[in-house]
C-alpha cells in the first residue's frame, strides 16, 4: 500500500496596508499630482487678480429712430443694461411710465431716455409747434427767462465763431412743477444742476436745434 505525504497548507497572502498602497500610488503618479496642484494654484491666482465686473444698471432706450413729436408706444422702447460709469444721470429705469410721452427732439436708435428729451405731460406749446428742451451755456442767463418771452436761440462754437440762429422767436414755456412724491419716470436732478429751458419751436427747427445742442454753446436773445 502506497502512502502519500500530506501537502503543507498554502501560506497566507500578505496584504499591503492601505496607507502603503496609497503612498505607492501617489509616488507613481507624483508628476500628474504636482501638475494638477500647480494648475489649481494658477487658476486661483488668476481669479483673485481678475477685476470684478463693473456694476450695471437698467436703462430705457429708444428701439429705433424717432422724429420729434412722436408719441411713444411700448414697441418704441426697450430696456438694456449699462455700466454705471456709462449710464447718463437721471436715465429712465422702467419703460412703462414712458408709454404715451411725446419726444421733444429727434432721437436715434439706442438713445437713453433722460429729462429734456420728452415733453412733460402737463406741458404743450401753441398749435403747430413742438416743445424742445434747451440747455443754455449760461445757467444764470437761463434763470432770467420767464414763461411767455420770445427768444432767438443762437449757437456758437467754443472757438469763438459767430453765433448762428437755430430757432427764431421761440416761446419760453413754464417749467413743469413736479412734487417729490411724483417725480415722473426720472430721478431728481443733482444738487446745483441747472434744468433746461423749455421752448415751443417750429417743427422744422428741431433738427438744427438738436444738432447745435450737441456741438455748440447755446444762448438766447429776448426779442419782441
Amino acid at each position: 500500500m502506497t502512502s502519500f505525504a500530506a501537502h503543507p497548507p498554502p501560506l497566507p497572502r500578505r496584504r499591503t496596508p492601505p496607507a502603503t498602497a496609497l503612498r505607492a500610488t501617489l509616488w507613481r503618479w507624483r508628476f500628474l499630482v504636482v501638475a494638477i496642484c500647480l494648475a489649481v494654484v494658477a487658476q486661483s491666482t488668476v481669479d483673485a487678480l481678475r477685476p470684478a465686473p463693473p456694476a450695471r444698471v437698467h436703462a430705457v432706450v429708444v428701439a429705433r429712430a424717432l422724429p420729434a413729436g412722436t408719441r411713444l408706444r411700448s414697441d418704441d422702447l426697450r430696456t438694456t443694461e449699462l455700466p454705471i460709469s456709462a449710464a447718463p444721470d437721471q436715465v429712465a429705469r422702467a419703460p412703462s411710465p414712458l408709454v404715451g410721452a411725446v419726444t421733444a427732439v429727434p432721437l436715434t436708435a439706442g438713445t437713453p431716455l433722460v429729462p429734456g428729451l420728452l415733453v412733460p405731460d402737463d406741458l404743450a406749446g401753441p398749435p403747430g409747434t413742438v416743445v424742445a428742451a434747451v440747455r443754455l451755456a449760461d445757467p444764470a442767463a437761463a434763470s432770467l427767462l420767464g414763461a411767455g418771452m420770445r427768444v432767438d436761440v443762437l449757437a456758437a462754437t467754443p472757438d469763438g465763431d459767430r453765433g448762428a440762429v437755430v430757432a427764431s422767436r421761440a416761446l419760453v414755456l413754464p417749467a413743469p412743477v413736479r412734487s417729490a412724491r411724483d417725480p415722473g419716470p426720472f430721478s431728481a436732478p443733482a444738487d446745483g444742476e441747472s434744468l433746461p429751458v423749455l421752448l415751443a419751436v417750429a417743427p422744422d427747427e428741431v433738427d438744427e436745434l438738436a444738432a447745435a445742442s450737441a456741438s455748440a454753446l447755446l444762448s438766447a436773445v429776448v426779442v419782441p
